[in-house]
């Protein structure tokens, strides 16, 4: 009797969409490789949602992983997850975030500069 292949897109698809603004831009691709014990999922959605999905310190995406690797895991496979934000290029080709100007302090909270006599 052959194997039954979970179905990781619908699992994905129930994990992932309530993160998203806009669950129909949610793009989920599963590749079956070898003797089918190496499943390859690949997942796209749009870039604003990228904060949510990954989640503080990367928490959300981290049970996302754990919990495919555990259906992985029962059904006898091992399953690799690679997530794209897919961050919308400007006409020039720059990405969606302008560079941070040079010669400000951090946003980590550095310390203030004091004023230097003269």
């Amino acid at each position: 009797m052959k194997p039954v292949t979970p179905d990781y897109a619908g699992l994905i698809r129930f994990l992932v969409q309530p993160f998203l603004e806009t669950p129909d831009a949610l793009r989920i691709d599963c590749e079956v490789l070898a003797n089918g014990s190496r499943i390859w999922v690949r997942l796209a959605f749009e870039g604003t949602d990228k904060g949510r999905v990954f989640g503080r310190g990367g928490r959300n995406v981290q049970a996302i992983r754990s919990a495919i690797e555990g259906v992985a895991k029962a059904a006898g496979q091992t399953v690799n997850l690679d997530i794209h934000g897919s961050g919308q290029q400007r006409e020039n080709g720059d990405s969606e975030r302008p560079p941070r100007p040079q010669g400000r302090p951090s946003p980590r909270g550095d310390a203030p500069r004091r004023p230097t006599r003269n």
